[in-house]
C-alpha cells in the first residue's frame, strides 16, 4: 500500500517564504498518515515566467527547507520549481558561463538525497519556451517499492512521452500543474486517458484561487485506480487535503489478467 496526501490550496505569487511556511504546516499534519505529499507545479512562486531572480540550485533554500521537512515528517515531497544550472563553454579559447533555467519536478525523500526530472513540453503560449529549458529523459523513480512517474503539467497532454512501453515502467504516474480553471475541462480528461492508456494509478494536484496574472484556478485535484474509481477528490475551488491509499498488488494482478502493452505499437523517442 502506498498512501498519497494530495495538497490543493492557493498558492502565493513570487512569495517562497510564505508558500514554504504554508507548506510545512500542512506536511507536518501528515506525520505518520501519508507517504508522499504532492504540491501543486512551481509551488514555491506560482506560475511565474520572465523571474529569473526566483531561480536556485538543486541545494539552494527551498530543497534545504522540503528536506528538513521530509525528515523530520517522514513524508516524501514531491513539486517542482525554478531550478537554475551554470553551464560552462569554450568559445575562441574562452570560457563563457551560461545560466539555464528549468521547471524542475522533484521527489525530496526522507534521509535521503533527492531525485529531479525537467518538463518537457513547455507551453508556448503562457511564454513557458521563452524562459526555462526542455528536459529531454523520462525519468522513472522508485519509492517504497513503488516505480513512480511525474509529470508536470503540460506533459499530461503527450501521450507518447508518458507511455507505459513495458507495460510494468512505472506503476503510478504523479501530476502537478496549473491548470487554469478556463480549461480544467480538458486536466480532467487528460487525467482518465493517461491512467486508461498505461493501466497505472495516478494522483494529480491543480491549485486554487488567483495569481499574479488574473488567472483563476479551481482545483480539480484528484485520484484515479486503474479501473477509475475515485480514490480521493477536491471540490471545485476548495482548499484542503485528501489522502488516496493504492494497492500495488491489486494494480499488478489486473496488469496479469489484462496485459494490453503487449498490443500497442511500437514507436522510438527522438530528442
Amino acid at each position: 500500500m502506498l498512501r498519497i496526501a494530495i495538497l490543493q490550496y492557493p498558492v502565493l505569487w513570487a512569495d517562497k517564504e510564505g508558500n514554504l511556511r504554508l507548506v510545512e504546516q500542512r506536511i507536518r499534519r501528515l506525520r505518520s498518515k501519508a507517504d508522499i505529499a504532492l504540491l501543486p507545479e512551481m509551488f514555491s512562486t506560482g506560475f511565474c515566467t520572465e523571474r529569473p531572480e526566483l531561480a536556485e540550485y538543486n541545494d539552494g533554500m527551498t530543497l534545504q527547507r522540503l528536506q528538513r521537512l521530509s525528515n523530520s515528517s517522514g513524508v516524501a515531497i514531491v513539486g517542482s520549481f525554478i531550478a537554475r544550472e551554470d553551464v560552462t563553454t569554450c568559445l575562441n579559447e574562452r570560457e563563457q558561463v551560461q545560466t539555464l533555467l528549468y521547471n524542475r519536478g522533484f521527489m525530496v525523500r526522507p534521509n535521503d538525497t533527492p531525485l529531479f526530472v525537467d518538463k518537457r513540453h513547455l507551453y508556448a503560449h503562457g511564454g513557458e519556451d521563452r524562459f526555462f529549458t526542455p528536459g529531454d529523459k523520462p525519468v522513472i523513480w522508485e519509492y517504497m517499492g513503488v516505480k513512480i512517474r511525474l509529470l508536470i503539467c503540460y506533459d499530461v497532454r503527450f501521450p507518447v512521452w508518458a507511455r507505459n512501453r513495458s507495460g510494468s515502467d512505472y506503476d503510478l504516474l504523479l501530476v502537478v500543474a496549473n491548470w487554469p480553471e478556463a480549461r480544467v475541462q480538458y486536466f480532467d480528461a487528460l487525467l482518465v486517458a493517461r491512467a486508461i492508456e498505461n493501466q497505472c494509478y495516478i494522483a494529480a494536484v491543480n491549485p486554487v484561487g488567483d495569481d499574479g496574472m488574473g488567472i483563476h484556478y479551481n482545483g480539480h485535484s484528484v485520484a484515479y485506480d486503474t479501473w477509475l474509481h475515485r480514490l480521493a477528490e477536491l471540490k471545485d475551488n476548495e482548499s484542503g487535503t485528501r489522502i488516496a491509499t493504492f494497492d500495488i498488488e491489486a494494480l499488478h494482478h489486473f496488469r496479469s489478467v489484462m496485459p494490453q502493452w503487449k498490443d500497442a505499437d511500437p514507436f522510438t523517442l527522438h530528442s
